[in-house]
């Protein structure tokens, strides 16, 4: 028997920042997501040996243990290693070896909550095979928990959400680390519309978002109005752009993208570079009305927004950039389990 997993990533329209404590705790956050067609996959293979074998397929990193109830969560399978001690210590897995594969769609770092929806992708796979009676809001959750509090992680919450309950998502963040997840019914051309415009482009840079994350943090611990302002803005955008999606006014999107561009860089220092600006003016010279930087910012994906048929002009822009357009459509489901 093979269980597995997989779950979407995701890509952030608006309200990005506002999911990470302490300013979602203060203020409450708010953010518009979408999943895409690219995954965070799990398989666990049961084995007749005492053995742990970890292998993370896409970062070509192997590990073996002998089995035992509390594994090392150093170096660069250390998610993998967290899941699976935390699960040991919520659940008890029987003793007896298994083979945990991992394979991500995109690379690590790159801000469309790869790191997040793995962890969810390696719940749901030692759900399915444990039997657990875990809801959405549970795997969510317990996926959060594992990454921000027991790994020590920085982060928001807004991936572990968007991974599990797939489509597009409306999300609330309050205190206490209370979520509400309200997805939204857009209409399919509204959406095929949205698909069509949005350019999704690797800079073929990855970030550590963590460094970004904290100084962000410490903006609103050192309640720095300038940033603080800035989040409360894009809180703002979130509803702008729930309002347009859900309304078909596809014309706007542009415009409430490039108002949170312009929001988010004010969050903390290296959310945008040189590299990030040039290749944003020349979107926009091509005939994007705005974009944004996906996840945390500094490098990875970005998005922009081509009304019309500038898609083909702003795809030859980018083409004198390091980097690659990638091809996606938006998926309606979230983390899928089943076992063979």
């Amino acid at each position: 028997m093979i269980y597995r997993s997989k779950a979407p990533l995701r890509i952030g329209l608006a309200g990005g920042g506002t999911d990470v404590s302490p300013f979602s705790d203060l203020y409450g956050g708010a953010i518009l997501n979408a999943t895409i067609s690219l995954f965070a996959y799990a398989n666990i293979e049961p084995l007749q040996e005492a053995k742990i074998i970890l292998n993370s397929v896409d970062q070509k990193e192997l590990e073996n243990f002998d089995y035992t109830t509390e594994l090392p969560t150093t170096g660069k399978l250390a998610l993998l290693q967290g899941v699976y001690n935390r699960i040991q210590k919520d659940y008890g897995i029987p003793q007896k070896g298994f083979r945990l594969s991992t394979f991500v769609d995109a690379p690590a770092g790159s801000g469309l909550g790869t790191s997040s929806t793995l962890v969810v992708a390696i719940i749901g796979a030692f759900a399915e095979m444990l039997k657990l009676p875990l809801g959405e809001y549970d795997i969510a959750h317990y996926a959060y928990e594992i990454e921000r509090k027991y790994l020590n992680l920085a982060g928001g919450k807004q991936d572990q959400y968007a991974a599990t309950f797939g489509g597009v998502n409306y999300m609330e963040f309050y205190e206490e680390d209370k979520v509400i997840v309200n997805p939204l019914r857009i209409k399919s051309e509204y959406l095929s519309e949205l698909e069509n415009n949005l350019v999704l482009f690797f800079t073929s840079t990855s970030r550590e978002s963590a460094t970004i994350i904290k100084e962000q943090q410490k903006n609103v611990e050192q309640k720095i109005d300038k940033s603080i302002d800035a989040m409360h803005q894009l809180k703002e955008q979130s509803r702008m752009m729930k309002e347009a999606l859900l309304k078909g006014k596809l014309d706007e999107v542009g415009e409430i993208l490039d108002f949170g561009f312009q929001q988010k860089i004010k969050m903390a220092s290296n959310i945008s570079n040189p590299m990030i600006e040039e290749i944003y003016n020349a979107t926009k010279n091509a005939g994007a009305t705005g974009g944004k930087i996906s996840g945390a910012g500094g490098g990875g994906f970005m998005i922009f927004y081509c009304p019309g048929n500038t898609r083909f002009d702003v795809i030859r822009a980018l083409g004198k950039f390091e980097g690659q357009v990638r091809q996606y459509n938006f998926t309606k489901y979230g983390l899928t389990t089943w076992s063979v």
